[in-house]
């Protein structure tokens, strides 16, 4: 019996954090919903742009992720949109970013939320803040390599 590789679909990607973070390192977590904010994710809403990830009492926790509530929930039924969220790593994993993050001066920053096949997962970022100098001389560097392929496929 073949395993088939699940299908990966995005919901939200922070392209923001790619260009304002330094990335040295990733990590795919799970997140603890409810079943209004899997349906509601199911729709394709959602957002990751404006969230952030802090540990408390040895825990990961995704803060200011907005998920919609889900209307055909109903009132009694349905979550809050900005509401913390718990993320489900191993222990060795949160121990040695937590001690990363305490340390260096690094911060965790979601880069993406996607479906897994069934499962939704976040993928979290380990970063470095860049300057306004280091931002333009990432983008100066990513045309200079857009120029060169151009001319290497010109010239074949």
């Amino acid at each position: 019996m073949s395993k088939q590789n699940p299908v990966i679909r995005n919901i939200s990607e922070n392209r923001r954090a790619r260009r304002e973070y330094e990335i040295l390192d990733r990590v795919e977590a799970g997140l603890a919903l409810t079943g209004s904010e899997v349906k509601s994710l199911r729709g394709g809403k959602g957002q990751v742009t404006e969230a952030y990830v802090r540990f408390k009492n040895s825990e990961a926790w995704l803060l200011e992720a907005h998920i919609p509530q889900y209307p055909q929930a109903g009132p009694h039924n349905n979550h809050e949109p900005n509401r913390p969220r718990k993320l489900l790593l191993k222990r060795e994993q949160l121990a040695k970013w937590e001690k990363k993050v305490a340390e260096r001066g690094l911060t965790m920053i979601p880069l993406r939320l996607y479906f897994n096949g069934a499962w939704i997962k976040i993928e979290i970022g380990l970063g470095r803040g860049r300057k306004l100098h280091d931002k333009r001389a990432v983008l100066k560097e990513r045309s200079d390599n857009r120029d060169a392929q151009r001319a290497l496929r010109r010239r074949d």
